[in-house]
C-alpha cells in the first residue's frame, strides 16, 4: 500500500484521483498539530468560562437556543451522531467512503473545528486498515452539511452501526477491534464537527468529475476515429477557426483532434472529394467538446477548493479566542459544480450517440448499412444504436437541476438547502450511461475504419483500434452483441484511453 502524507488544506486533484481509486497508508504532517490543539483549547475555555456557544453547549438546528448543562455535553455529542444516522438505500462503495473520510480528515486537521488529534487519528486508522463504515447513499439534503451520511460514518467510531472490511459487513465494534481501536467518547463539539460538512456531496461529485474526465478523453479519441470512418474533413479542426472564437477549451480540444488525425491514409484517399460540409456531430466536435471541457475545468476548480475547505459549523478561530457560527456546511457550490458535470457528461454522450447514428446510416457514412456486410440477413449495429439513443435520453432526464429543487427542513430553520448530495450522486449513473454510448461508438468507428481497408488511419488511432480489436473481433456477421459492448465499456472506463490526449488537457490527469 502506498503512503501519503496529508498537508491539511493542500490536497490536489491528482491526489484525490489516487485516493478515489486505491487504498493508501495515510499520515498527517505534524506541522498541523499545534493548530489542532489550539482549537481544542479554545473550546475548553468556552466551557470553563460558562459562555453559551452554538454546538458546544446548546442544542442543534431549531433547538439552538436550548442551553445544555456541562454534565450532559458528552451525551449531547453522542446523541447527535446516533439520532442523525437516518440514511436509507444501498451502501456507498468503499471507494466513495474512503474518499469521504479523507476529505473529513483533511478538513478537521486544519485546526478550525475544535476536535482532538486523537479523533482525527482514529479516522486515519480506519482508512489505513481499510475499515469502511456502511453509509447509506440516500438521506442528505446537502445542508446543514451531509448530516446523515457523515453520522453513519461517525457511528463506527462510537462502536455503533456497521462497517465493511474486505467486502464483509460486520458490527462496528468488531471492525474497530480489527483496526486496533476502542470505541471513542466524543468531547464537546466533536459530534457536530464530524456531522457538519459537505464531504459526502464532495466525494460523490469528485468521483463524478474523475469519471467524466476519463469519458472526455475516450470520447475525443473515439470521435476522431469516427471522423476517419465517415471520411470526414479536417478543415473544421484548423487552429485558425478556433483562435477566431478564442475559447481556451475549444482551442485545446481542436489541437487534440488534429494530433490524433495527423498522417492518415484515409485523409489522403478523399482529399479531392466533392463533400462540402460534414454533419455537426463530426464538424462541431471542438465546439461541443470544448464547451464540455470548460465546464469540467470549472467544476474541478470548485471541487478542489471544497475538498480542502473547512465546512463544519461553528468554526473555531483560536488566535482571536472566537467561535463563529456561519454556513460553510451549505453545499451549494458543490451542487452547482455537479450540475456543470452533469451537463457536460450528458452532452458528451449526446453527440457521441449522433455519430453512431451517422455511421450506421449508409447515406451519411458511405459505409455498408448498419456497418455489416450482407445487411438484411445481418442487422449489424442497428439495435446497438437504439441502446445508445435510450441511454442518451436517460441522461437528458437526469440533467434536471437538483440544486434548484430546495425543500425546507428542521421546522423551517434550515429553510434553503442545496440537494447537492443527489445532484452529485446521480453523476455515477450518468457516467455509466455515457460510457456505454461512447463504447458503442468506439465499436462502430473501429468497424467503419476496418471497412475502409486497405486505407489506414493515423498511427495514434491505429493504436486505439488495436486496443479495441484485442478485446472485440471484427463484426463479420450477427452474433451475441452484449459482451462486445461490455468489453468496450470496460476499456472506456478503465482510464487507459487517457493517454490519447495531452496530460495537461484535464485537471486531474
Amino acid at each position: 500500500m502506498e503512503e501519503m502524507i496529508i498537508n491539511p488544506g493542500q490536497l490536489t486533484l491528482k491526489q484525490l484521483r489516487a485516493i478515489s481509486r486505491n487504498p493508501f497508508e495515510l499520515s498527517l504532517n505534524e506541522a498541523c498539530f499545534p493548530a489542532i490543539q489550539a482549537s481544542v483549547d479554545c473550546v475548553n475555555r468556552v466551557i470553563r468560562e460558562n459562555r453559551v456557544v452554538y454546538g458546544i453547549n446548546t442544542g442543534f438546528g431549531l433547538l439552538a437556543s436550548t442551553r445544555i448543562e456541562d454534565k450532559d455535553l458528552e451525551t449531547l455529542q453522542r446523541s447527535i451522531v446516533l439520532s442523525h444516522s437516518t440514511g436509507v438505500g444501498q451502501f456507498m462503495s468503499d471507494s466513495t467512503v474512503r474518499l469521504m473520510m479523507v476529505l473529513k480528515i483533511n478538513s478537521l486537521a486544519r485546526g478550525l473545528s475544535g476536535v482532538r488529534l486523537e479523533l482525527i487519528e482514529s479516522l486515519i486508522q480506519l482508512v489505513n486498515k481499510e475499515v469502511y463504515p456502511c453509509v447509506p447513499e440516500k438521506g442528505s439534503v446537502g445542508a446543514s452539511g451531509d448530516l446523515s451520511p457523515l453520522a453513519h460514518m461517525s457511528c463506527v467510531l462510537l462502536g455503533e452501526g456497521m462497517a465493511r472490511v474486505n467486502g464483509k459487513v460486520m458490527p462496528a465494534a468488531e471492525a474497530l477491534a480489527l483496526a486496533g481501536l476502542q470505541p471513542i467518547t466524543l468531547a464537546p463539539k466533536e459530534g457536530l464537527a464530524l456531522l457538519n460538512g459537505t464531504q459526502a456531496s464532495t466525494a460523490f461529485a469528485l468521483q463524478g468529475l474523475l469519471g467524466a474526465e476519463d469519458l472526455f478523453a475516450a470520447a475525443v479519441a473515439t470521435g476522431s476515429l469516427s471522423v476517419e470512418a465517415a471520411m470526414g474533413s479536417r478543415s473544421p479542426f484548423d487552429d485558425r477557426v478556433h483562435q477566431a472564437r478564442g475559447l481556451p477549451g475549444q482551442i485545446d480540444v481542436a489541437a487534440a483532434y488534429r494530433d490524433l488525425l495527423d498522417h492518415s491514409d484515409i485523409e489522403q484517399a478523399h482529399v479531392n472529394c466533392d463533400k462540402v460540409q460534414d454533419p455537426y456531430s463530426l464538424r462541431c466536435q471542438p465546439q461541443v467538446m470544448g464547451a464540455c471541457l470548460e465546464q469540467l475545468r470549472h467544476a474541478a476548480r470548485i471541487l478542489e477548493i471544497e475538498a480542502n475547505a473547512v465546512s463544519d459549523n461553528p468554526l473555531v478561530f483560536a488566535e482571536q479566542n472566537e467561535i463563529i457560527s456561519g454556513g460553510n456546511f451549505h453545499a451549494e457550490p458543490v451542487g452547482m459544480a455537479a450540475e456543470a458535470i452533469a451537463l457536460a457528461t450528458a452532452e458528451i454522450g449526446a453527440i457521441s450517440e449522433r455519430r453512431v447514428a451517422l455511421l450506421v446510416d449508409q447515406h451519411l457514412s458511405g459505409l455498408p448499412p448498419f456497418l455489416v456486410e450482407n445487411s438484411g440477413i445481418n442487422s449489424g449495429f442497428m439495435i446497438a444504436h437504439n441502446t445508445a439513443a435510450a441511454l442518451a435520453s436517460e441522461n437528458r432526464c437526469m440533467t434536471h437541476p437538483s440544486v434548484a429543487d430546495s425543500l425546507p427542513t428542521s421546522a423551517n430553520q434550515e429553510d434553503h438547502v442545496s440537494m447537492a448530495t443527489y445532484g452529485a450522486r446521480r453523476l455515477r449513473e450518468m457516467n455509466e450511461n455515457t460510457a456505454s454510448i461512447v463504447a458503442i461508438e468506439l465499436l462502430a468507428a473501429t468497424q467503419g475504419v476496418d471497412l475502409r481497408k486497405p486505407y489506414k488511419t493515423s498511427n495514434d488511432l491505429q493504436k486505439l483500434m488495436k486496443e479495441v480489436r484485442s478485446r472485440v473481433p471484427f463484426y463479420d456477421r450477427d452474433r451475441y452483441f452484449s459482451p462486445d459492448i461490455a468489453l468496450a465499456t470496460e476499456l472506456v472506463t478503465s482510464g487507459q484511453l487517457n493517454t490519447f490526449v495531452d496530460s495537461e488537457l484535464l485537471p486531474s490527469f
